[in-house]
């Protein structure tokens, strides 16, 4: 198999609102909300209309890019068994990935994503993870971690406790590990860990530019470049209208971004990016390639609604 991805097993619920609606119920558009009650995520899901619903997550998102690029992929995602958690598992199979988690009644129910879209196309996510957020070691079999070119893990999943356990037992066996920071409050809540993994543990890193200034406390992006030259590593930087960076080492390869795009969701945009990105690089493809792949993904997604093509 060419890549496992580990992560948040999550029902993307889909819905257009406007400004006001982002600031009647104190949200900071363009983040992710960590929503530990239910009752809180229900009240903001009501007399809302839903545009889709789709079997979701950061990384299973990518996994789905990746199987629809050909590659041979599978995904690890803990759901419960219940209506989304069979919608969960029916969605990944239509896509042609391996799901590789045998579902069972929990005490929490498989986890959902409420994503808000704003009319300037920016989405606001408000995430309840249910059981996804439970997931442990007992939940990755170390067999199908082997049998894998590569891992591509989540930094939403990465948490104290259980989580952390399932990731460490994942990246202790893989050949490769990717990762992706996934959000700006993702990485200030675990800075310390998300450095030690990218100094030491990751082969690839993806990232956009607020979140790696973050982690390292940058002032300026050549600081962030200067910070990769050092630790020798690869590392992908996403920068919205400026482009894209890959710096492998002393290695730097750019690529602008598309112009004049018909923008109407841009959920999903890191997640295609990403892989576009493995893509090419499991298919040893020159950098420059990985890139242009990379960018042709993300921009076709961002035309559309929701996260897949």
């Amino acid at each position: 198999m060419k890549v496992l991805g580990i992560g948040n097993a999550i029902v993307d619920v889909i819905c257009k609102v406007d400004e006001n609606f982002i600031k009647e119920k104190n949200l900071t558009k363009g983040t992710m909300k960590l929503i530990f009650d239910e009752s809180e995520f229900k009240d903001i899901l009501a007399n809302l209309k839903i545009e889709k619903t789709v079997s979701g997550g950061s990384v299973a998102n990518s996994i789905v890019g990746l199987s629809q690029l050909k590659n041979d992929v599978g995904f690890i995602g803990k759901v419960s068994d219940d209506i989304f958690g069979t919608q969960y598992e029916e969605g990944l199979k239509k896509e042609n990935v391996n799901y590789y988690y045998t579902k069972k009644k929990e005490s929490l129910p498989t986890g959902t994503c409420l994503i808000l879209i704003t009319p300037d196309s920016e989405r606001t996510m408000c995430t309840f993870l249910g059981i996804a957020g439970k997931i442990n070691a007992n939940d990755v079999d170390e067999k199908i971690i082997k049998k894998s070119e590569l891992i591509f893990l989540e930094g939403y999943l990465w948490d104290e406790g259980e989580p952390k356990k399932a990731f460490e037992k994942a990246i202790d066996n893989a050949k490769k590990v990717a990762m992706s920071l996934s959000d700006l409050f993702c990485v200030e809540r675990h800075k310390q860990n998300f450095l030690d993994l990218v100094k030491k543990k990751l082969d690839l890193t993806f990232a956009n530019e607020s979140e790696i200034m973050a982690l390292i406390n940058a002032k300026n992006f050549d600081e962030v470049i200067t910070f990769v030259k050092e630790i020798k590593k690869h590392i992908v930087i996403t920068r919205g209208e400026k482009g894209a960076i890959s710096i492998i080492e002393d290695e730097i390869t750019e690529i602008k971004a598309n112009k004049n795009l018909a923008i109407k969701d841009l959920t999903g945009a890191g997640d295609l990016f990403a892989a576009g990105y493995l893509h090419g690089f499991i298919n040893n493809q020159p950098t420059g390639e990985c890139l242009q792949q990379a960018t042709t993904l993300s921009s076709k997604v961002i035309q559309q609604i929701g996260a897949r093509l």
